[in-house]
């Protein structure tokens, strides 16, 4: 299974991440889920489901979203491809990434833990204080 980064573009905040996708969620196959876009579906996107999103603000990877499943689809008038996204967000352990246009790949052992999931310290702060400690190369 993989992982997937992208840079969310014109977010400050994790919640103004969570506000943007809530936007963006609707049906699918029967339950709730997020919908991204991009031009072109990964090479291994059947190794990715089940994966995650792995959100990159402000240069601090900070969150994460369960990648459910790919469907091609039109937007802004051009051919491309739906991903669709768990509506949850997950806070991850920050980790400081430099922005990159588009996705890339990230293998199960290079992703970040997940808050609150063994590393009680971390899993205590909040996630605001978290990513600028990052950021200062502190944590």
């Amino acid at each position: 299974m993989l992982n997937l980064t992208k840079t969310a573009v014109g977010v400050a905040s994790v919640q103004a991440l969570a506000t943007r996708n809530a936007a963006r969620t609707r049906d699918w196959q029967g339950s709730a889920a997020c919908a991204i876009y991009t031009r072109y579906r990964p090479k291994d996107y059947e190794r990715l489901v089940g994966g995650s999103l792995f959100w990159i603000i402000k240069h601090v990877i900070s969150v994460r979203q369960e990648i459910l499943g790919f469907e091609q689809a039109t937007w802004k008038g051009k051919p491309g491809w739906r991903i669709w996204l768990a509506p949850e967000m997950k806070p991850v352990s920050p980790r400081r990434k430099r922005a990159h246009q588009g996705w890339r790949y990230l293998k199960p052992e290079d992703a970040p833990i997940d808050l609150g999931g063994g590393d009680a310290d971390l899993g205590e702060m909040p996630v605001k204080m978290a990513q600028t400690l990052a950021r200062l190369g502190l944590i």
